[in-house]
């Protein structure tokens, strides 16, 4: 009898996507993946660096979101950039294409995970940070650094 896995599995981050934009609203997708695909998802061989979503007559696809080819398949392999679709409820899909029409909003995928033996990405609507925006985050990251590092050293044993 197969042990059933439980629970969520972070494969990859994309951390840029925090920096690079601001994210508003956060859904949840399925993917249609082969079965080469799916193997390498297991082995963590995922990078979703360049990633972005691109809506194609009402369907969202994971576009640029790179998945290795699998070492131990054989012909029948994967290309690692293809486009995949993303499995999402239409009214989500519809709330994300009326968003996508404004100016300045964009869809980028923020992590992908097995939950219970399925892969799923959580997928985030974005809209583009200014330089200064950047700049700003930094000096409240730097900020609480120095804040926690102050009552570390003034609580220490």
């Amino acid at each position: 009898m197969a042990k059933k896995k439980s629970g969520i599995e972070i494969v990859a981050r994309n951390r840029r996507a925090s920096h690079d934009y601001h994210l508003l609203d956060k859904f949840e997708a399925g993917l249609i993946l082969t079965g080469t695909e799916i193997k390498s998802v297991r082995d963590h061989k995922v990078s979703l660096q360049r990633a972005f979503v691109q809506p194609r007559v009402d369907e969202l696809y994971l576009m640029e979101a790179t998945i290795a080819p699998y070492e131990h398949g054989n012909r029948e392999n994967h290309e690692p950039t293809r486009p995949r679709k993303l499995l999402l409820h239409r009214r989500e899909i519809n709330k994300i294409m009326d968003a996508l029409q404004t100016k300045g909003m964009t869809m980028v995928p923020t992590k992908m995970y097995l939950r219970d033996g399925w892969a799923k990405v959580e997928v985030a609507l974005a809209k583009g940070k200014k330089l200064y925006d950047k700049r700003s985050d930094i000096r409240e990251r730097d900020a609480e650094r120095q804040v926690e590092r102050a009552l570390r050293e003034k609580y220490r044993f």
